[in-house]
């Protein structure tokens, strides 16, 4: 224990005015697991550019066929509708440089410039240029310059065996070996160069996935309930609403103008399980009585945010919408924000600004008038969620009589190749081919039957990838980091792993928690959500600069919202497996 710990202890006694305890050490046998790209760190390449060295002609030699008629270049055949954007809406004289890049050319058409990129190379792209590839979904990372991103859509966090097959030979061809696993349900290729992105489209595109819109002033993934239509504890389905909505925007030019970033979360789970008090648009299972009837919809919720200046909890907008008519009541909303929505300054941007100038009252009437029906907007139904919360980790026993799921940690979110092909198999040999993504950045394999279970759980890779890891594996969600983004300020995959481990050997089990690390105040670990939150921050010690976190404790974004409240500023990394040794225990006993 570092030398400053009790200091630490002592203010969290103070923030929390009861009688803090004296760190107990539990010990336990736990044998260290090999969880993968962390352990195998040291065997990737030292230079990721040396994963790079592909000729720009080299055709794709994936595993899976590609369809002949496939051969025509993704360029020619990514259509984007001609829709027309809003006619002369009202913009504020002054605008950040992110809106003047907008009004420069729609974000879309830059998908008409990457074949001269292709041809030139990654340094011919304008600086300006490298932010409008995000509406596509290529992201150029500062740290590893010549490498790039990709963020792939998954609405709802719906996959299967095929695409999990294609990821991992785009990734093994042309990244580093592994991807990411995000918590809005996608997965992000890393370390490709710009010459590749036509492969790249390609193969997704042959298996039926896209990369447009996936970030910058976008419609990001629309998450969901990741085992929608299977789980027994839902209202209803909801996953074709969410399918509804993404297809009215993706490759759409009215949605392409948005201040800012835009989060959708759509579910008709009763436990829970997705973050929805932090989304722009939170549409939540209840019930209405209708004409003597109960009818199954949506309450509507608007407003939520983690980043631009921390975690604001979406307010209710006393709505109640049918599932037919949600996905265009959402495209309503999203355009309310397209023509009404702050441009000024980057870090107020987002829709919980204009509701909070505006009033949820003069928002609601003014969604009420853009209705297509003559009908006024309904109140609010009855919420149906419960208490419980779940992850989906573990496993469930399906609707349909005989038939599961099975919830596997993917820790701290990163999997390697040789996992995905793994998974893919499994999903194939034990269920009907179906992968699911959930919001804690673990993955599902659904429909499997009562008579595999037993021979699925025996399987080598469910000793990496757990269906019963520890509560702290478990709930351990983290964001990139400072390696692949450059608005982190610390290293936190790493960090997070070598927490995990501190704390199974020391506590062995524990009570379920969530314990969240963000990088930096954009907040994509949710931390101000969580049981324990990290934020990540640079400190001076002595003169020396080092990586330190803030300390907040529980948050929820979930039926009952809360702002997390800090409760420790300035723990140095260093320190932290011990710090959060007494945290996790504090948290079991109350």
């Amino acid at each position: 224990m570092g030398p400053d710990t009790g200091v630490y202890l002592a203010e969290f006694i103070l923030a929390d005015r009861c009688l803090f305890y004296m760190l107990s050490v539990v010990s336990c046998q736990l044998s260290v697991r090999d969880y993968g790209w962390w352990e195998s760190k040291k065997r990737l390449p030292q230079d990721i550019n040396q994963k790079l060295m592909i000729d720009e002609e080299q055709p794709y030699q994936g595993g899976s066929k590609v369809n002949e008629s496939k051969k025509k270049t993704i360029l020619e055949r990514q259509k984007v509708r001609s829709v027309p954007t809003a006619g002369a809406r009202k913009r504020k004289s002054k605008v950040n440089a992110a809106e003047i890049l907008k009004r420069e050319k729609n974000g879309l058409e830059v998908i008409n410039d990457i074949p001269n990129y292709i041809r030139d190379g990654w340094e011919s792209i304008p600086l300006n240029e490298r932010d409008r590839l995000k509406w596509v979904g290529v992201f150029y990372r500062k740290q590893t310059p010549g490498a790039f991103m990709m963020r792939l859509r998954m609405s709802g966090g719906f996959s299967n065996a095929e695409q999990f097959r294609a990821i991992a030979e785009i990734s093994e061809t042309y990244g580093p070996g592994f991807v990411d696993l995000t918590t809005r349900q996608q997965i992000q290729l890393r370390g490709f160069a710009i010459e590749n992105v036509q492969h790249i489209w390609n193969r997704l595109e042959a298996v039926g996935l896209s990369s447009l819109q996936t970030g910058f002033d976008n419609i990001r993934g629309v998450i969901g309930c990741p085992v929608a239509g299977l789980t027994p504890n839902e209202l209803f389905d909801a996953s074709h609403v969410v399918r509804e909505f993404t297809n009215l925007i993706v490759g759409n030019k009215e949605f392409t103008d948005i201040p800012r970033k835009f989060n959708v979360g759509i579910t008709g789970c009763l436990d829970n399980c997705t973050h929805s008090a932090s989304q722009d648009i939170a549409l939540t299972p209840a019930v209405k009585e209708i004409d003597g009837q109960a009818v199954k919809g949506f309450n509507v919720a608007v407003g939520g945010k983690m980043g631009s200046g921390g975690y604001t909890p979406a307010q209710a907008l006393d709505v109640f919408v049918i599932p037919e008519e949600a996905s265009v009541l959402c495209g309503d909303i999203t355009l309310i924000f397209r023509d009404h929505g702050p441009r000024t300054a980057r870090n107020k941007s987002r829709l919980a600004f204009l509701i909070a100038d505006w009033g949820v009252e003069k928002f609601r009437k003014e969604l009420e008038s853009r209705r297509h029906r003559k009908q006024p907007l309904l109140t609010a139904g009855k919420d149906a969620r419960g208490k419980k919360k779940t992850d989906h980790t573990g496993i469930f026993a399906q609707k349909e009589p005989h038939l599961n799921y099975v919830g596997l940690v993917v820790p701290v979110g990163r999997i390697t190749t040789t996992q995905l092909f793994e998974v893919a198999r499994l999903a194939d040999e034990y269920g009907n081919g179906d992968i699911r993504l959930t919001q804690g950045q673990n993955l599902i394999i659904t429909n499997v039957p009562d008579t595999k279970i037993g021979a699925l759980t025996a399987e080598p890779l469910l000793q990496e990838l757990r269906y019963d890891p520890s509560e702290v594996m478990r709930g351990m969600v983290s964001c990139t980091g400072i390696d692949y983004c450059h608005f982190s300020l610390i290293e936190t995959k790493e960090r997070a792993m070598e927490a995990i481990q501190h704390l199974e050997a020391k506590l062995g089990n524990t009570k379920p928690l969530t314990i969240h690390w963000s990088g930096c105040p954009n907040g994509c670990g949710n931390h101000a959500a969580a049981d324990i939150g990290l934020l990540g921050k640079r400190i001076k010690i002595d003169g020396v600069v080092t990586d330190a976190v803030d300390v907040f404790l529980k948050g929820d974004a979930g039926a009952n919202p809360k702002v997390a409240p800090k409760v420790l500023e300035n723990v140095p990394c260093d320190d932290l497996p011990q710090v959060l040794e007494g945290l996790v225990l504090y948290l079991s006993r109350r």
